[in-house]
C-alpha cells in the first residue's frame, strides 16, 4: 500500500539533479540563472533549488513542432539585450 503523497509539498532539485532533468550540464543552468534566461528557481537556506514543475514549464516553452516553425521561446545562456519597451521607458543624461 503507497502512502498518500497528494498532501506532500512539491519535489525539489539542486542544481545538479536540475540540469540532469533537463538533458544540460550544470555549468549550463547556472550560466541560465545569471542571465536569467533559464527556469524559476527558489533559494532555500543558501541553496538554489528548482521545482519539477517549474522545469517542466520552462522545456515546454522551447517545444516547436517542426524545423519550419518559429523558434521556441527558450533563449541560449548568454547575455542579451533589453527588450525595445524596457529600452523606452530610459532617458538619457
Amino acid at each position: 500500500m503507497s502512502p498518500n503523497l497528494a498532501g506532500l509539498p512539491p519535489r525539489f532539485l539542486r542544481t545538479p539533479e536540475a540540469a540532469r532533468f533537463l538533458g544540460l550540464s550544470g555549468r549550463t543552468l547556472e550560466k541560465h540563472r545569471t542571465y536569467g534566461t533559464g527556469p524559476a528557481y527558489r533559494k532555500l537556506g543558501g541553496r538554489v533549488v528548482y521545482a519539477i514543475e517549474d522545469l517542466q514549464a520552462w522545456a515546454d516553452r522551447g517545444a516547436v513542432t517542426s524545423t519550419s516553425d518559429p523558434r521556441g521561446s527558450v533563449l541560449p545562456a548568454k547575455r542579451h539585450e533589453p527588450a525595445p519597451a524596457a529600452q523606452a521607458g530610459r532617458t538619457r543624461r
